[in-house]
Formats: structure tokens, sequence, C-alpha cells
């Protein structure tokens, strides 16, 4: 049965404007410009430039009255236009003076690796059906060079979609061509095999290549776990000698593929979001506004509707529907203005007091000079929400006089040493990091040890502990890090 009654709830609920700025905070200053353009070509009434000092503010307040029953007059937009107006777009200049930002980003051009081999393989006398076997290989290869593929699955593959039947010997003669281009080793199946066809293909063969062959295809197991005694007792190689092979070992490549990639990956730059620099042992903190143009509201929209206000009582119902849709796409603009600045105004009061926290650490470059930083501190410093603070600090980039960081590598937890002092993680992880660094690498300094030189140094540190910051630090285990 249905019923009435009354009820008091309290619920919170977040603004249109408040869920733009948290989108908007999240955003990086090199994806800024992109959003702000596509916001533009949404709102005709959002256009680029400085708001005019002698703007004036159009009263809205008539638009709201409704004249449903009257019977108005025939209304022309072109009445408030005047016909020799002459259009912005010509009043535009794109001149540039020499202190002018440019703004233009040069784009690399090139060729992928798998545009390469096709191009090779062009100038190699091959039958059609070779050729066809020969661009489904290629197909197939990953981003390394690497082809994951079974040879029974890609001639099942050229049948089903090219009507063309091959045995798996047909595809294995073209793969062993492919070996033959550059760069070498793509089209290997394996590691070892990478390796073996590189090894192959070195031009004045000495000992140490040929030893080196032997080591790759007889020992190879033995090799990527660095037994290097059972390696020398059963090739009967002395220790020099090995040392020699595996120094031609190390000269290769084990992603041939990505040889040929990184010339032609392109807007991999990293653009800082702040610039933080030194000026008489004072840090000073600047936003990168590069991507982020002036916006205004159009002025010949607000003549529009001062126009469309200044005789409600003649309005028309399109022509209240048009002013509908104008005062909409206005509120929209200035909404999108006041979260940009918004925008601007968190991320400096945020990174300011970032900057002062850290204020050692970017004085010096010293890690160790890091201090303990989770986000609550900076959202109690800024009277912020924790989220605030994290929207701020994800994907974004700063420069300091020591290189360009994540703004998130700043924050790190805490551990109390031996005589209770705190100190951050990222300080355990460097002097963790030195301690490898300095280590003999014929005998590798093993987990339980390094736990061991820490706690000298007074710092309480479990081996599993040193286990997880060594591999955060993509640091191998003891025995991956012993060379001859």
């Amino acid at each position: 049965m249905l019923n009435q009654k009354l009820q008091q709830k309290l619920l919170q609920k977040l603004s249109p404007q408040q869920i733009m700025l948290m989108k908007l905070l999240q955003i990086p200053s090199v994806n800024l410009e992109q959003r702000i353009k596509e916001e533009i070509e949404a709102n005709p009434v959002l256009e680029e430039g400085k708001e005019a000092s002698d703007a004036e503010d159009v009263d809205f307040s008539q638009q709201e009255e409704e004249h449903d029953n009257k019977n108005d007059d025939e209304f022309d937009l072109e009445d408030y236009l005047p016909d020799d107006e002459i259009p912005d777009y010509k009043l535009y200049a794109n001149n540039r003076g020499p202190d002018d930002e440019q703004r233009d980003i040069p784009y690399a051009s090139g060729r992928t690796f798998h545009e390469n081999l096709h191009q090779q393989l062009g100038l190699r006398i091959l039958t059609e059906e070779e050729r066809i076997i020969a661009e489904t290989i290629i197909g197939n290869l990953d981003d390394a060079g690497y082809l994951q593929r079974e040879i029974e699955a890609l001639a099942d593959d050229i049948l089903f979609t090219r009507n063309v039947e091959v045995t798996q010997d047909d595809v294995l003669k073209v793969l062993y061509v492919i070996h033959e281009v550059d760069p070498a080793g793509v089209g290997a199946r394996n590691l070892q095999e990478c390796l073996l066809i590189q090894l192959k293909r070195v031009e004045n063969r000495t000992d140490a290549v040929d030893l080196a062959i032997d080591v790759i295809w007889k020992y190879f197991n033995d090799f990527t776990k660095k037994h290097y005694e059972k390696i020398m007792k059963k090739s009967g190689a002395t220790e020099e000698e090995l040392k020699a092979a595996i120094e031609e070992i190390l000269k290769l490549n084990p992603k041939p593929g990505n040889s040929m990639n990184e010339t032609v990956k392109v807007n991999h730059y990293i653009q800082p979001d702040f610039m933080i620099t030194i000026n008489d042992d004072e840090l000073e903190l600047q936003l990168n506004s590069r991507n982020a143009p002036d916006l205004r509201v159009s002025r010949s929209y607000q003549e529009m509707l001062k126009g469309y206000a200044a005789n409600p009582s003649k309005q028309s119902k399109d022509q209240k529907d048009a002013v509908s849709f104008i005062k909409q796409k206005i509120d929209s603009a200035k909404w999108f203005i006041d979260a940009i600045q918004q925008r601007q105004n968190t991320l400096i009061t945020t990174m300011t007091a970032i900057m002062e926290y850290q204020k050692q650490y970017l004085l010096t470059g010293d890690e160790t000079r890091l201090r303990p930083m989770i986000l609550k501190d900076i959202a109690d410093i800024v009277k912020l929400d924790i989220s605030t603070i994290s929207r701020v600090a994800n994907s974004k980039y700063v420069q300091t006089p020591y290189g360009t960081f994540l703004l998130k590598s700043f924050f790190s937890e805490s551990m109390q040493k031996e005589d209770g002092e705190e100190v951050s993680t990222r300080e355990i992880k460097k002097i963790l990091q030195d301690c490898i660094e300095q280590e003999d690498k014929s005998k590798p300094i093993t987990d339980e040890n390094l736990s061991k030189v820490l706690k000298e140094k007074g710092y309480n540190i479990a081996r599993r502990t040193v286990a997880k910051y060594r591999e955060q630090l993509n640091i191998p285990v003891a025995r991956l890090r012993k060379e001859l």
C-alpha cells in the first residue's frame, strides 16, 4: 500500500564544478592543452585570450522570465550584428616576435623494424609463396624481434588466411632467410637462438667467439645461472678464456627489435609540471603554464545575449530557446575557466608545501636528506583532502637542479633507526644501492649479509625487507650479480 511521509536525509553530493576540478587536477600539463582544446570545440562561448578590462557584466535576470501567452513579433539575430562588422578571424595576426615562445613540438620520423625487414626482403629473390610466408613471419614478430608463434601454427595461418598450403619445412626455410637480415638476431624463437645467430655472424672469428658459441649452445642453462665453475669444468676452459668469451656475449643485443624501435618512437618527452630553481640558497617554484592558455567568455555571445534580454516581451519560443542555450554555455565556460584557475592555485599550493617539506633534499640533491613524507603530511599543511593531494601527485613531474622526477617519488614511508630517529625508506634504498655498487663482483653480498651491513649502520632491517627493497631497485640476487 502506498503512503506519504516526510523524511530528512543528510547526503553529501559533489557539484558539477567540483567533479570538473577533480578531473582537471589529475591531468598533467602535457595533456592539459588537449583537454582545453576539446572544451573550446564543444563550447563556442569559450575562447582563448585574456579577458578585456572594460568588459561589461551581463544581467541575466531578465532572461528567466517566461512569456508563453504572448504573440511575439519575428526576431532575427542579424538585427543585433551590424552588416559591416569585420569577423574576428580577419583581425587575427599570426606574427611572431623574436622573444615569443615557440610551441611547436618537433616530431621524429623513421621506419619500424617490421618495415625495415620488409624492405630488406624486397631485395632478395623469393617466390610468391616464400614472400607470403615471410610477410606472415614478420607480422608475428613482437617488438623485441622474437617469433613467439609455433611453426605449425604459422603454416595453419597461411592456409586459412591466404589459402596457400605450405609445410613446416617451407616456413623454416624462410625463417632462416630472415635470420640473415639486419638487425642480427631478429626472428629468433628464444634468447639462446638469438645470441647464437649474432655470434655466428661475427666477422673475424676469434677463440673467444668460438668459446662463446659453445657456451651458449652447450651450457646455456649453466650460463644463465652464472655457474661459471661448472662451465670451466665441462668445457676445459681457463678462467681467463671464459672471461673473454663472456665479454663477447655481453656485447650482443638480447632484444634486436628494440634497437630499431628506439629510433622511431616519438612523443616520449617528459614535460615537467613544476620547475624548482635555487637562487641564493633559496628555492624558487614556478608552475609550467605553457599548456594552459588564457581563457575568456566570448564577448560577441555576451553582446548577443544582452540584445536578447533588451526585449524579453517580444521573444519567440525559438529565441527563448536560444537565450537558454547561450546562458547555459556561458555558465559552462565560466565554470571551466574557474576550474582551470583553481587547478593552478591548488597545484602551486601543494607543490609549495612539498618543496618546503623537502627543502634540505632539494637544496643538496642528497637522497639521504629526503624526509619521510606521506600524503597526509601535505594534506594537513595545505588543509586539503588526501584524495586531492593524491590527484596532484599522480603523473606529475617536477624539474629540479638534479634532474626531473615524478612528484610521487618524493613520498616515502618512514622507518625508525636504532637511535630512535625516523628516516625515509628512500634513504635506506640509497644506502643499499651504494653497498651493492661497491661490492666485490666476484663475491657478491647476499641479502643476509646486506641486512647485517645495514644493521651496522644503524638500520635494523630484516633480510626479507632487504630483498623487497632490492627488487624495487631492479637489482638481481647475489648469484646473478657474480662476475669473473
